[in-house]
């Protein structure tokens, strides 16, 4: 991987205790800091670059701010055999979709499928965290989720209602890496937006219309546009699905009740999650069907390319790569990055990174 000269590397296990320190210091227990930091520096190791670390200063704010709740009774509140609804009651949207997807887990052991939605949730990360869980148990996953802010409007409209609404699908394999699908309903995720104006960086085409009707380049010109769909009329229908699946489904917030955490740290969010767990083995052989798998990721790669095509990647692939890549050499921290970690350090009287 080439770096800029302005960025470094910062070995996961350092980072990892900075964050757990940060959030115990802000109001986490100390279960619940380390939990969390745990599952930012598995989004850092696998490239989710604005769900990671990146994520921590804002969330340390809303804690501060009283936007989350640091005791939380995360609790099954409406129950059936192969179904759950989870209260969040605020807390930390890492520990209520953790709770979430063990539940469904557990649930898809006995059941063969399991589907848990969840309310009263935060911001959580990259989906593939939670859709990946199921993985270890011979399961696939699906995630889906409400945005925590509204960058979309409905098709033709000009009212932003919609949010980047996720969907990530986890798929194990035997030799090769899982297949894991994580994407927003929008050409690019929000985060993505956030971190290219940190960085002092352009933004392509087609990731963002201004209300002129025009791209819009520029990220920190952001407020003044919208985040475009994929697929046009498609992408607006899916994030509109999802968004009922995830969050109207759970008594969670949708539409015009969605609170956008990037300017309001105090007012909770109610985030809507939901994720379903589907055992290999209710449907036969699961080693049969991870060495399937495996068969139709080589017939995908090994698929006659297009000129100037040098590799046909699968999902996930590329974070496969990028995780060892930074499990071995360190997760990169651009400076404008590092800065702000050394700001909020000095604001909680913790070590730095160094």
């Amino acid at each position: 991987m080439t770096l800029d000269q302005d960025t470094t590397r910062v070995a996961a296990a350092r980072l990892q205790t900075f964050m757990a320190t940060a959030f115990e210091k802000a109001g986490l227990p100390a279960e619940d800091a380390a939990a969390v930091a745990e599952l930012m520096v598995r989004a850092d190791l696998n490239g989710s670059d604005g769900h990671g670390v990146f994520r921590l200063p804002s969330y340390v704010r809303r804690i501060q701010a009283g936007g989350v709740n640091t005791r939380p009774n995360i609790r099954i509140v409406e129950e059936r055999d192969s179904t759950a609804l989870v209260d969040g009651d605020n807390g930390m949207g890492h520990l209520v979709m953790r709770f979430a997807a063990e539940a469904a887990i557990e649930k898809a052991k006995k059941t063969g499928v399991a589907w848990v939605g969840a309310r009263m949730s935060n911001h959580a990360g990259p989906a593939s965290l939670y859709a990946s869980m199921p993985l270890q148990h011979d399961m696939i996953g699906l995630y889906l989720a409400v945005g925590n802010a509204n960058h979309l409007p409905p098709w033709g409209g000009a009212e932003m209602l919609l949010s980047t609404n996720p969907i990530a699908i986890a798929v194990p394999t035997l030799a090769e890496p899982p297949v894991i699908l994580d994407m927003a309903t929008t050409v690019a995720a929000y985060g993505k937006i956030k971190t290219a104006a940190q960085r002092g960086e352009t933004i392509p085409e087609g990731w963002m219309i201004g209300r002129d009707g025009k791209p819009l380049t520029d990220p920190n010109r952001a407020d003044e546009g919208f985040l475009t769909p994929i697929g046009g009329y498609k992408g607006y229908g899916l994030a509109l699905m999802f968004g009922l699946l995830a969050g109207t489904l759970n008594g969670a917030a949708m539409g015009r009740s969605t609170i956008d955490f990037n300017n309001d740290e105090s007012t909770p969010t109610n985030t809507g999650q939901a994720i379903m767990a589907i055992s290999v083995e209710a449907f036969g052989d699961v080693t049969a069907f991870k060495r399937n798998v495996d068969e139709v990721v080589r017939t995908m790669r090994g698929a006659k390319r297009l000129p100037g095509v040098e590799r046909i990647w699968l999902p996930g692939e590329q974070s496969s790569h990028k995780r060892q890549d930074r499990s071995k050499n360190g997760i990169p921290m651009p400076a404008a990055l590092r800065r702000s970690l050394d700001k909020l350090a000095g604001q909680l009287a913790i070590e730095p990174l160094g």
